[in-house]
């Protein structure tokens, strides 16, 4: 504040004579005013409470309790209420020097200063816990009068409050229990035990979903939309006037006005109230945090308030400035939790429309009388948790618009007669059965809603409602529709039936129902439909039924929709001359209708997902049609002659077409869209005779037929195309000239054929923005750095050897994927390029990844034509330390926040939740749960679609096969390729499944007309969206397999991807592709060519389950074979035995991250680094053969050719070396690798290998060894060069090709039949041995990890050097009478 405006406030004006003290007559109309209001008893004095002497106050939402309203200020052109005395001459009227523009009251003691004065009171305590105990003390009646103050007793303890997913907070009743609602919002979430909710209510996260309060907490968003007030210094009139002097007031916005106090004191002299609907507000920029509020009007009034802070007078001027451009005087009050309302919102006297949607006023509407002070026109109360027809509503004369939905109501009453001009009356979303006759006396009332309530029948009082003219009886409880009951109502013209359990229509009788125009039947359970009885429809709604036949008349059909039903016969008669838009899609008609082609105004017709083998020439010939979706269908041919189209869109996909007419694209001057993707096209059709050339065309698809070269210089008959899809056709090249005249051209997809190279001519296209070019041959980066606009480029699985990368790219550059091309090299130059998307494979480590070979993946995502990517994909591939795998898709249709939280956050609430239960459906259950509650605020208004795909395998039972657990919430899926055919693994749950709908109707959401929940979601099950909560829960459908030998893949998909390809096509798509990754890629691509517009994401999943992979080493010489699910890995996995001896190597517990078969393989790239190298086919010499004597007697399975006494496993321990290393496995000083041990110059993996062996009753056991020493810098590895003892058996010549594996054509390595195991971590300390392998100790540690500190590396590299000059002794066969040893060396 400047110094000026300090020194005049400190100045106050001298109260003037009218505000010390009021007339007796003003007194006296005050009070019989506030009489009037209160319901007739006259005011009891009180004392009143001192104003709060500075600062800003935000009124807490719903702690004030509203007195009577204050009346009406006179003034001009305002008309006194109605029952309130005349003034008199000294009574209480215009203020002197107030000002016509401003709205002046005399506030006078009485119970309407007192409640003015609780208000006050609990608005400024409103922080403190007891804020509503302190409001509740000052309600109506509550202060005794006559002889002074009541005592003054303890306070009550404070109200505890509830609030949801952060929106609006609830007061508890008294028989309520905290505890109880919290379990029973956790069960309704998903939660099966009761430990498990008590568990889950402890987390301090869940208060984003349920939270307590003792005492009402304080938002300052809801309580600057509900009041502001402050004292603030104050000014009126112009600025200039010398007159006019600053002075401290009580300051407060509510409503529509701005009431300035008269006097310092706020609550002992008048307010003047401003106007502002239609005013302004200003800056003023000679006064620091000055505002100028002005009225509209001729004779409007100005006011000038400074502000003490710079924060104050932001939120005020964002406040008022809303108020002030409405065009309407409105007040929006919606969730502010409020259980009253404030009492200074009676001073906006010319209030027409309030929203209290979402609020709990039901003990408030009790009250009759308090409404009737406003002039409403439309009052929303929707969402309050009414119970009980709220009966003050009917004391308001002027109001035509009542929104009472939502609010349990389960009946309406008698005394609604009175509202006369009730234009609007909304009931949707309660439990109403029936309607009382006395609404007929409501003669005005135009529109009445009762959708998703309990009728079973149309009520009979609509009969006299004969303004109404729609029908709103949506998603009730009718089984029959009577006839007879709509011939009684001509009034109704549009009739809305959708989402009832109708089956049947009952004419009883009635000839014809001309008044209906407009009826919808969609998603019923009819099973044919004769609609000839409506001889005047207009549009008519069908769709999702069961229908085989339909008829119809077709008069004055405009619109039919008939869409998702089992249609086999439709016939309209006479043809219908006004028919404009026709979607009979995804049914099982045969042929088109000779009707159809004699609609002469026509313009849209949707045929696709049908039967139809031929389409009638006459159809083409049609001068108003516009859009021809026909896809999906048996077309083998399209007419061949044609005549001039007016056709302007036209899809032809997924047909037998062989060939496109030979006339088409000559003809069809207004073609714009041509989509022919999924046929078997061998050629095109030319576009002109000549070169020059009239074409329309923009966009092309024609992906997945048979083109060839000779098709390409075609293309350049259409200059204006803007979108070409020639991807998975047989191109070889694309010459460049053909593409410099393509100049238009913004995204090309030539992916899936046989480029070598991208023309460079594509400089040409300086609009390009989108270029996808994978699985081709590509060897040379083409030059599309260069183009201005260019977001996306994909060169993915191609054979580019090297890219150049300018130091600018493009500006605009948003993803380039580089991934799957095996011969590049990039710079650290290029790899410092910061793009969004920047996609490159990962460099290959010693261990990689630790994949098994039984399963690799590949996924893709690809944004949407709103260029933003709304979807993410997760891929684990050694879950749990190599025994499992976890991989998943999150869609969130137009949000990013919601999948890239659940990319980050999902696994470990997995792993989390593996510790607690070992059940597939209770942990998948409980992990989208427990999501929901990770979601955090961000779920309270976004969500998303999930699926989750698990693989594991059961440590318990070692000879059991591979699950494959799939849990989704939302359109995104799994599918599962076994035998060549799909097996979906997910369920879609929207209004189409029935439990579901039930659900939906039983918690009384509304759906709307596009069948989304509330407007927002058509999944009844996904992620976030916890405000619509308990309509929308996290509860995914589970599904558990074990995986065969005939599974062979699955796919997990977005909704886009599912939504454009059937699961039988996208099977059949990629089953036939080596390549996981290419195999996502075809996947998104088919998906964008048929259609899709939506964000994408594709995981592809193989899988190669081998017969022989589980462990039979324990069965009997002639027990029973194998049995037939798989084992744990393909015939290259090898496991741990079971009953093993006491000294034998111990089980580690899963929490190590080790389970009792110790299983998993060698990733690609420790594959790639070992085989050629330290790995051979060739047995060593001396090794036995597994068919010899020695091995007779103990049978074994494939996964493990040789038993031993005591099993122990092969591993890769992760000791880091320096990087003397070189990347062949040769130290700097020596010729030969160091066998046993393979290193990619950063690390060094030691060769464990661990057997599993039937222990004999007859074997005797060596001593067990202690084991070596450790310290706390690292391991210490024996000195003694050689340890005494019997000389070791070798293993199989199985065991010494054990690192060779054969590479898949997708770039995965799957093992040969006797390869063992590898794991990354080493259980403990081995002993090293003559042959340069280490032998695992008899007690392992699970939690040691192998690592060698720096300073150890140079001693222990000198130890290994030393150990392998001296010649490892001769090893020979134990005799009969050896014992076998605890363990055994197997050089490679």
């Amino acid at each position: 504040m400047e110094p000026a405006a300090a020194a005049t406030a400190q100045r106050l004006p001298e109260t003037s004579r009218e505000d010390r003290a009021p007339a007796p007559a003003a007194a006296a109309a005050l009070a019989a005013l506030a009489a009037a209001a209160g319901g007739g008893r006259s005011p009891e004095p009180a004392q009143t409470s001192a104003a709060p002497t500075g600062g800003a106050r935000e009124e807490a939402p719903g702690e004030a309790q509203p007195g009577p309203p204050p009346g009406r200020a006179g003034g001009t052109g305002r008309r006194r209420r109605r029952g309130a005395p005349q003034p008199t001459a000294g009574g209480a009227a215009l203020v002197p020097g107030a000002g016509s523009g401003a709205n002046s009251l005399l506030l006078r003691r009485g119970r309407l200063k007192r409640n003015l004065s609780a208000a006050a009171a609990a608005s400024s305590s409103s922080s403190s816990p007891s804020s509503a105990a302190a409001a509740a003390s000052h309600c109506p009646g509550s202060t005794p009068g006559g002889n002074g103050a009541a005592p003054e007793k303890a306070p009550p303890p404070p109200t505890l409050y509830v609030q949801l997913h952060g929106e609006t907070t609830r007061r508890l009743e008294a028989d309520e229990k905290p505890l109880q609602i919290q379990n029973d919002y956790l069960f309704q979430l998903g939660f099966g035990e009761l430990w498990r909710v008590q568990e889950e209510g402890m987390d301090s996260e869940i208060g984003c979903l349920i939270r307590f309060y003792a005492g009402k907490p304080h938002s300052t968003g809801g309580s600057e939309r509900i009041q502001l007030s402050g004292m603030y210094n104050v000014r009126k009139g112009k600025m200039q006037l010398p007159v006019n002097r600053w002075a401290r007031r009580q300051v407060i916005l509510c409503g529509t006005c701005l009431m300035v106090s008269s006097v310092k004191d706020s609550w002992a002299g008048k307010m003047h109230v401003l106007p502002l609907i239609g005013g302004k507000v200003e800056e003023v920029k000679k006064h620091q945090h000055c505002l100028a509020f002005s009225s509209s009007g001729p004779q409007s009034q100005t006011y000038y308030i400074c502000f003490d802070t710079f924060t104050e007078y932001l939120r005020w001027l964002r406040q008022v400035s809303k108020v002030a451009s409405q065009r309407i005087s409105s007040v929006d009050l919606s969730c502010c939790s409020l259980e009253h309302l404030p009492a200074n919102l009676f001073y906006s006297q010319d209030l027409t429309h309030l929203n209290l949607k979402q609020n709990f006023l039901s003990q408030m509407l009790e009250a009759p009388g308090w409404l009737s002070q406003l002039s409403l026109k439309s009052l929303n109360l929707s969402n309050n948790h009414l119970g009980e027809f709220p009966l003050a509503v009917c004391s308001i004369p002027t109001l035509t618009e009542l929104n009472v939905s939502c609010n349990a109501l389960r009946a309406v009453p008698a005394a609604v007669r009175v509202m006369h001009n009730l234009q609007t009356f909304l009931l949707d979303g309660n439990f109403l059965q029936a309607l009382p006759p006395e609404l007929e006396n409501m003669h005005q009332l135009s529109y009445l809603g009762l959708s998703f309530n309990e009728f079973t029948d149309i009520p009979e009082v609509l009969e006299k409602l004969t303004a109404v003219d729609k029908l709103c009886m949506s998603g009730n409880c009718m089984e029959t529709l009577r006839l007879q009951a709509l011939r009684r109502m001509p009034h109704i013209k549009h009739v809305d039936l959708r989402l009832n359990i109708i089956r049947k229509l009952i004419a009883d009788e009635v000839d014809f129902l001309q008044h209906v125009t407009q009826l919808d039947l969609r998603d019923n359970k009819l099973g044919d439909l004769d609609a000839m009885i409506f001889n005047n429809i207009e549009v008519l709604h069908c769709e999702r039924n069961q229908l085989v036949t339909l008829n119809i008349c077709g008069y004055f059909l405009k619109a039919l929709y008939a869409s998702s039903n089992e249609l086999v016969q439709l016939d309209v008669y006479p043809v219908p001359n006004y028919l404009s838009y026709m979607d009979v899609s995804r049914n099982c008609l045969e042929n088109v209708p000779e009707w159809v082609c004699e609609s002469r105004k026509l313009e849209v017709l949707d045929i696709s997902h049908n039967q139809i083998c031929e389409l009638p020439a006459r159809l083409f010939c049609n001068g108003a049609l516009r859009k021809l979706l026909a896809g999906h269908n048996e077309l083998t041919r399209l007419p061949e002659r044609l005549e001039r189209t007016s056709v302007e869109v036209l899809d032809v996909q997924h047909n037998q077409l062989l060939e496109l007419p030979p006339n088409l694209l000559m003809k069809a001057d207004s073609l714009r869209f041509l989509n022919a993707s999924a046929n078997k096209l061998e050629t095109l059709p030319p576009a002109t005779p000549s070169e020059e050339t009239s074409s329309t065309l923009q966009e092309l698809y024609l992906t997945n037929n048979s083109l060839t070269d000779r098709c390409v210089p075609l293309l350049t008959g259409h200059p204006h195309l803007k979108v070409l899809h020639v991807a998975y056709n047989r191109l070889q090249s694309f010459p460049a000239s053909k593409m410099a005249k393509l100049e238009e051209l913004e995204e090309i997809d030539v992916s899936g054929n046989k480029l070598k190279a991208i023309p460079t001519t594509v400089m040409n296209c300086r609009r390009m923005h989108t270029v996808i070019a994978h699985s081709n041959c590509i060897e040379v980066f083409p030059e599309v750095m260069q183009l201005p606009e260019i977001k996306c480029v994909d060169l993915s699985c191609n054979e580019l050897s090297e890219v150049t990368l300018p130091e600018n790219l493009p500006p605009k550059l948003q993803e380039l994927d580089l991934t799957g091309n095996p011969r590049l090299a990039l710079d650290h130059k290029t790899l410092e390029f910061n793009i969004r998307c920047f996609k490159i494979d990962q460099p290959s480590a010693g261990d990689g990844s630790g994949a098994p070979a039984v399963w690799s993946h590949g996924y893709t995502e690809a944004s949407g034509v709103k260029n933003k990517l709304c979807v993410a994909a997760l891929s684990v591939n050694n879950f749990c330390d190599n025994r499992e795998a976890l991989y998943g898709v999150f869609d969130g249709d137009r949000n990013v926040e919601v999948p890239y939280l659940l990319q980050c956050t999902m696994s470990d609430i997995l792993a989390e939740e593996l510790q607690k239960t070992k059940n597939e459906e209770e942990y998948m259950v409980n992990t989208f749960i427990v999501m929901q509650r990770k979601l955090g605020t961000a779920g309270q208004k976004l969500g998303g679609a999930a699926v989750l795909c698990h693989i594991k395998h059961d440590p318990m039972d070692p000879g059991g096969s591979f699950t494959l657990t799939s849990a989704n919430v939302g359109k995104c899926q799994t599918v599962l390729c076994r035998n060549g055919k799909p097996l979906p693994l997910s369920r879609s749950y929207v209004m189409s499944c029935e439990e579901e709908l039930k659900r939906i109707k039983r918690h009384k959401a509304i759906i709307t007309e596009d069948g989304k929940v509330n407007g927002v979601t058509e999944s009844t099950r996904i992620l976030g969206y916890t405000f619509l909560h308990p309509s929308v829960v996290p509860r995914p459908h589970v599904q558990s397999v074990p995986l065969t030998p005939q599974d062979e893949f699955f796919i997990l998909g977005s909704k886009g991807l599912w939504d454009s390809l059937s699961a039988e096509e996208a099977v059949a798509a990629v089953r036939n592709v080596p390549d996981a990754l290419a195999a996502a890629k075809k996947l998104c691509t088919l998906a964008q060519s048929y259609g899709c517009r939506d964000s994408l994401s594709a995981v592809v999943v193989q899988l190669s389950v081998a017969e022989d992979g589980f462990c039979c080493c324990e069965l009997g010489a002639g027990g029973a074979g194998p049995p037939p699910s798989p084992g744990i890995f393909p015939s290259a996995a090898s496991m741990a035995t079971r009953d093993r001896p006491a000294d034998a190597l111990g089980v580690p517990s899963s929490s190590s991250g080790m389970a009792s078969e110790m299983s998993s393989e060698l990733s690609t790239s420790e594959m790639s680094s070992e085989v050629g190298s330290t790995a051979s086919d060739e047995p060593p010499p001396g090794a036995p053969a597994e068919s010899s004597p020695a091995y007779a007697s103990e049978p074994r399975c494939a996964l493990h050719p040789v038993g031993l006494a005591h099993a122990f496993q092969r591993q890769l321990s992760s000791a880091t070396f320096s990087s003397a290393f070189s990347d062949n496995g040769l130290d700097s000083d020596d010729e030969e690798p160091i066998e046993g041990v393979f290193t990619n110059g950063s690390r060094v993996e030691v060769e464990v290998d661990i057997h599993c062996g039937r222990a004999r009753e007859k074997e005797r056991r060596r001593p067990p060894q202690g084991p070596a020493e450790a310290s706390d810098e690292g391991i210490v590895i024996s000195a003694n060069e050689e340890e005494p003892g019997p000389p070791r058996r070798a293993d199989s010549a199985a065991a010494a090709a054990g690192t060779v594996g054969r590479r898949r054509a997708n770039g995965s390595v799957a093992p040969q039949e006797r390869s063992h195991n590898v794991i990354e971590v080493a259980a403990d300390a081995p002993l090293r041995k003559p042959g340069g392998y280490f032998a695992a100790p008899a007690q392992p540690d699970p939690e040691d990890q192998f690592i060698i500190p720096p300073e150890l590396e140079e001693e222990v590299k000198e130890m290994i050097k030393q150990q392998q000059q001296q010649p490892p002794p001769p090893l020979q066969p134990p005799g009969p009478g050896d014992q076998l040893p605890d363990c055994c060396d197997t050089p490679l």
